[in-house]
């Protein structure tokens, strides 16, 4: 038997739960299981898997009172925030609407002699890597269209939320999922590295830090095992001259501050044209100020902890690194702020980046302001970052947006929006944000592999 993994909850630090992580010999025997199950689930009519999902994701949505809470002692989400369900369902409900479309066959053509076509078909086993922010959006990103496409899945999530793997199992097993062809496995870091260089799975997508990243590319070397990658982000925000000043404001603060700062897309630095920066600071402050800190379990809460001590430890080096460094802290210490998981949510101006705050992954409650001058001075600055996921843009003109867009190493760029995954979007980056991508038509591509037909008919 493997090692005991724990969830140490954000809310007290005690262990909220405790599983036994998996030997290598049953690790491999639930990768066998999913093996020989998937053929009998590609096997089934695509209508059947579209049915069977949607009535998993209908049966995870029944548990939500008890998911919320679970939740909040989990990660440290407060708990007026409602839950992940409408998202897992917007996002299970469109791949369900659009794979037909996606999956279909592409006619090459046809003659007295020949028919040529090509068919996309499921990869085989797929392991779905998940991460504690979102932990039931994220996951449902891959588990739902791969099993629509006719793949098993091995779900393996994030020790931080231990529950939810199980919760999903449970949900799609209740709904007449095959045990066998979606499975809940809790793995340690060393099991998950030694199945994939074995080639245990046919494709593997991964939502992690950076160095988790290198880890599983690392581990499937010389496999060929298909990757896909969604790590680190450092996400800008540039309000233009011509921006809804309240809009911008209300939009990109919530998208820094929301769930604690640990969002994929969340924004960690905003650039802010000059004529308008002086009162797009003052409102941001008064926003940030009115936010009280405290347990995720008060509805009254709006920002909770950090889902870990050791996260907010990283935050609290980066402000004061910068503070050191000359830059602006705007927001006084809150009273529950602990020095511990409990953060105080920063505003920062001042900023350099010099200073790992505009620089490195902050993943938490601070988000540095700076002024520019025009478009040129915010492309560099939004371009000078080694991540790439999103980047928002406000202003009222589409073309400019356009243009500007077309110039910033990014996934996606919003107008007007901010902290926010389109499931008819390819959600995807650049640089070391990763490769691949997931949702939309083109997460079903990266989901199958194709498969060509030249079909030479006789002549009587």
């Amino acid at each position: 038997m493997g090692h005991t993994l724990r969830c140490i909850s954000p809310i007290d630090g005690s262990v909220f739960a405790e599983r036994d992580a998996l030997s290598i010999e049953a690790a491999r025997q639930a990768a066998a299981r999913a093996r020989t199950a998937q053929r009998d689930w590609a096997a089934r009519p695509l209508e059947e898997r579209i049915d069977l999902v949607r009535a998993g994701i209908a049966a995870l949505g029944a548990m939500n009172d008890e998911v919320v809470p679970e939740l909040a002692r989990m990660m440290g989400r407060p708990v007026r925030y409602g839950g992940e369900f409408g998202g897992v369902e917007e996002r299970g409900g469109h791949m369900a609407a659009i794979v037909e479309e996606a999956l279909a066959d592409i006619s090459v053509g046809e003659d007295a002699t020949v028919k040529r076509y090509i068919k996309r078909v499921p990869h085989g086993v797929v392991l779905v890597v998940a991460p504690w922010n979102y932990p039931y959006m994220t996951a449902i990103n891959c588990v739902a269209p791969a099993l629509i496409a006719g793949n098993s899945v091995l779900l393996k999530h994030a020790t931080q939320t231990l529950l939810v793997g199980e919760r999903m199992a449970r949900a799609f097993h209740s709904a007449g999922v095959p045990e066998a062809v979606f499975q809940n496995v809790f793995l340690d870091h060393d099991t998950t590295s030694r199945l994939i260089a074995e080639r245990a799975f046919d494709f593997v997508n991964f939502t992690g830090s950076v160095g988790g990243g290198r880890a599983m590319e690392q581990a499937a070397a010389g496999t060929f095992t298909g990757l896909g990658l969604e790590l680190g982000g450092k996400d800008p925000g540039y309000v233009m001259e011509d921006a809804d000043l309240e809009a911008a404001v209300a939009t990109l603060i919530d998208g820094a501050m929301f769930n604690s700062g640990q969002c994929c897309c969340g924004i960690e630095r905003i650039y802010v044209h000059e004529s308008l920066y002086d009162a797009f600071v003052e409102k941001a402050v008064a926003v940030v100020e009115a936010y009280t800190l405290g347990d995720p379990l008060d509805a009254e809460t709006d920002i909770g902890p950090m889902a870990h001590v050791r996260f907010a430890a990283e935050v609290r080096a980066q402000i004061d690194e910068a503070l050191a460094d000359g830059a602006r802290a705007h927001i006084p210490r809150k009273p529950a702020d602990d020095g511990g998981a409990y953060l105080t949510p920063q505003i920062l101006t001042e900023v350099t980046h010099d200073m790992r705050v505009m620089r490195d992954e902050s993943f938490g409650p601070v988000v540095g302001i700076m002024r520019v001058s025009d478009d040129e001075e915010a492309i560099r600055l939004m371009n000078d970052s080694p991540f790439g996921l999103t980047a928002s843009l406000w202003t009222a003109d589409i073309e400019r947006a356009q243009r500007v867009g077309d110039r910033v190493e990014t996934g996606t760029v919003f107008m007007n929006r901010a902290d926010y995954l389109d499931p008819g979007l390819c959600w995807t980056g650049c640089k070391e944000t990763g490769r691949g991508g997931s949702l939309s038509v083109i997460g079903y591509h990266n989901l199958t592999r194709p498969k060509s037909y030249y079909l030479k008919k006789t002549t009587a």
